[in-house]
């Protein structure tokens, strides 16, 4: 089995690593730093999502308002935008839902050209611009050149033999353009010539037979083991090296299932440093081995220059940063591979690296003892689960563990403020349980609270600064952006735009534009005049349909005209049960536990309540009947109020009376259902 010690060798050899190293000592990536433009997803190279501009700062902010507001799509109201928009020269370049490309004065907001793609509807999450070029993708996996000054196609490569090229931001720098796949058998890395769209190096994801890492997959399982790049590189042109991070394993069922590909499956959950000109191997840090969790650290890689060390800060799902020497991947502040827990079936591995600083979020839902409640405590653990640690295998009974993977840091951007010296996250709560009897990549339990914060943590240490508690989960495109005035942007999912106090937290200013922002704001300045921009257009995770949605480009400056949005209805936080409302008077006020609704035979799915959605006024009796041609005892347990926790028999029932309106969740393990009280 090829150790990772093993891979660090080679890298470390690597004649020209060595020279590039030597060469730059003490360069960074400091000179690229954003000022009147903001001309790339992440700000500059090195992901940093920080501007030098200082003109909206703690004195001003107060007067920050609306500049401008245009509905690229024309007011589409459904989709999933997920685009940050970046601006050159005065003009704001964004990509829609629909996967078309505009132009937008940034001054005025008005609409310069418009690319209209034809290949149907994909995600997206940024263009690029450079050589007076704007660079986008379409379905089919084609990559496509757009004059910069009026949209037309300049030209148009499919190249169909890496995965799916959809969702990823593209980077262009020095003529070429790094790009990664979503989706597919193997996840690449891939680079192209910016002028003509060729073809020059790809990075597998997955390291098949006979290549570096090959050995770490068991038999052929490298072929269609994922490891997919779906958030954009960070460049260290000085250093020559480019750093993709790759995404989860999985196995020919899905994500959870590790039981054909035994080894540590690289380069799965792992961050890999690449010769920029060739596309060669230089070092890499696998964060997960063996993931069976679906808890791939795919965040765009964060460079940050200290006085003694050039870093890259790297994670994460599991709310911890691995922060390592970008020149090497050695980790300077350590980082220790412990035991954690095993199941032979998974074939999972013996240990897991920790920072020996610990993570920024907790790692095990808290129990909540019944009869009592825990207001605001959104890493609860609903009833009825087991419970786990972080990296506790599962087989086939569900196994509850916290942040999940769809909390923790995901595909939010974060942002290094030269101000503080800090590093920030937005981050999210939202438990999964795991197991094979789930399909796809875990169970999010109805009922469950999904909520989450910002954390601030000095990359010299790796110790939190300071970390704010949420009301929603700022996981999923939730980008942030710092600057020199010592401001914090961030947008949420119920449309609102905040800015903090970068140095604690403390909320500044806000402002509705009217749809969920699952993008990174961006700032730019034209003749002396600061912008702040942000796209709100929302996407369904993790709040599904009852996050709001939109085409909405804003730009602020002080002192602007443009009123604030319409507020529109917040998202629903607590995880939904299936099926839609039913009237308690039309089922005689009573709930089935272990049947799905309308079907005879007994069942432990998540629908197996019959109905899942109650609705009856306050002051009825509702009914609770494990009915006598079931097998099992079934509990209803109602949760986080505590109202009430019985086990049936077949054939026992129970009643509960509603005095007070409400949502009331209660739970038979799986199987959740809910009254809804008016």
């Amino acid at each position: 089995m090829l150790r990772r010690r093993e891979l660090l060798k080679v890298a470390v050899a690597a004649p020209v690593l060595a020279q590039a190293t030597t060469a730059v000592a003490s360069a960074g990536v400091a000179p690229d730093l954003p000022g009147r433009d903001f001309p790339k997803v992440g700000g500059n190279l090195g992901n940093q999502n920080y501007s030098t501009l200082r003109a909206i700062n703690r004195d001003t902010i107060q007067r920050l308002k609306g500049a401008w507001v245009n509905n690229i799509e024309g007011g589409a109201m459904a989709g999933n935008s997920q685009s940050t928009a970046v601006a050159v020269n005065g003009v704001l370049y964004i990509e829609s839902a629909l996967g078309n490309v505009t132009a937008v004065d940034g001054r005025t907001g008005e609409t310069k050209w418009k690319y209209l793609q034809t290949r149907g509807p994909l995600t997206r999450r940024g263009v690029a611009v450079g050589a007076g070029k704007v660079f986008t993708c379409a379905n089919g996996n084609w990559l496509i050149a757009l004059d910069q000054q009026t949209g037309q196609v300049v030209w148009e490569r499919q190249h169909k033999d890496y995965g799916n090229l959809e969702k990823v931001a593209i980077v262009y720098h020095d003529g070429r353009l790094h790009c990664g796949t979503n989706d597919g058998p193997r996840g690449a890395a891939l680079c192209f010539d910016a002028e003509t769209g060729d073809h020059l190096w790809h990075f597998w994801g997955t390291a098949a037979p006979g290549e570096l890492g090959g050995e770490t997959w068991e038999g052929q399982s490298a072929l269609t083991g994922g490891a997919t790049p779906w958030m954009h590189c960070a460049l260290d042109p000085q250093l020559g090296l480019v750093y993709w991070t790759f995404g989860n394993a999985r196995g020919s069922q899905s994500s959870q299932d590790g039981s054909q590909r035994g080894g540590q499956n690289l380069f799965a959950n792992s961050i890999v440093a690449l010769d920029l000109k060739t596309g060669a191997y230089r070092w890499h840090f696998q964060s997960i081995h063996h993931d069976i969790w679906d808890m791939d650290n795919v965040m765009a890689p964060v460079l940050v220059d200290t006085p003694n060390r050039k870093l890259v800060v790297y994670g994460s799902k599991t709310g911890m940063y691995y922060i390592l020497d970008r020149t090497n991947g050695s980790a300077p502040l350590g980082i220790d591979e412990r035991p954690v827990p095993q199941e032979p079936r998974q074939k999972t591995w013996p240990t897991q690296p920790f920072p020996r600083q610990g993570g920024w979020t907790e790692q095990v839902p808290v129990r909540q003892p019944m009869g009592t409640a825990i207001p605001g405590n959104p890493n609860r653990a609903v009833p009825n689960f087991k419970v786990g640690k972080l990296y506790t295998p599962h087989w086939d009974e569900p196994i509850l563990t916290i942040p999940g993977h769809g909390g923790g840091a995901d595909w939010n951007h974060q942002s290094y403020s030269h101000q503080t010296g800090l590093v920030y996250t937005g981050f999210g709560y939202v438990a999964a349980a795991h197991s094979l009897t789930e399909a796809s990549n875990g169970l999010r339990p109805p009922g469950e609270y999904m909520t989450g914060g910002i954390v601030a943590v000095d990359p010299r240490t790796n110790k939190v600064a300071w970390k704010k508690r949420m009301p929603y989960s700022l996981a999923h495109g939730n980008g942030i952006l710092t600057t020199a005035a010592g401001l914090l942007f961030i947008g949420q999912p119920d449309g609102n735009l905040l800015c903090l106090d970068a140095r604690d937290g403390r909320e500044l200013w806000r402002w509705q534009t009217g749809a969920a922002v699952s993008s990174s704001p961006i700032a730019y300045e034209i003749d002396g005049e600061q912008y702040i921009a942000v796209y709100a257009g929302g996407t369904s995770i993790p709040y599904g349909n009852s996050a709001p949605r939109g085409d909405h480009l804003w730009a602020f400056k002080l002192d602007g005209v443009q009123p604030p949005a319409a507020t529109p209805s917040a998202p629903v936080i607590r995880r939904p049960v299936s099926g839609s409302p039913v009237e308690g008077s039309t089922v005689n006020n009573t709930v089935v536990l272990g049947r799905i609704a309308g079907q005879a035979q007994e069942s432990d799915a998540v629908n197996a309540v019959s109905p899942t959605h109650l609705r009856v006024p306050a002051g009825t009796t509702v009914t609770f009947v494990n009915p006598a041609g079931n097998t099992k005892v079934h509990r209803a347990t109602q949760f986080f109020e505590g109202l009430f926790d019985v086990a049936l028999k077949p054939g026992e029932s129970f009643t509960y009376t509603f005095t007070k309106p409400g949502e009331f969740f209660f739970n038979d393990g799986r199987p959740a259902g809910k009254v809804e009280v008016y």
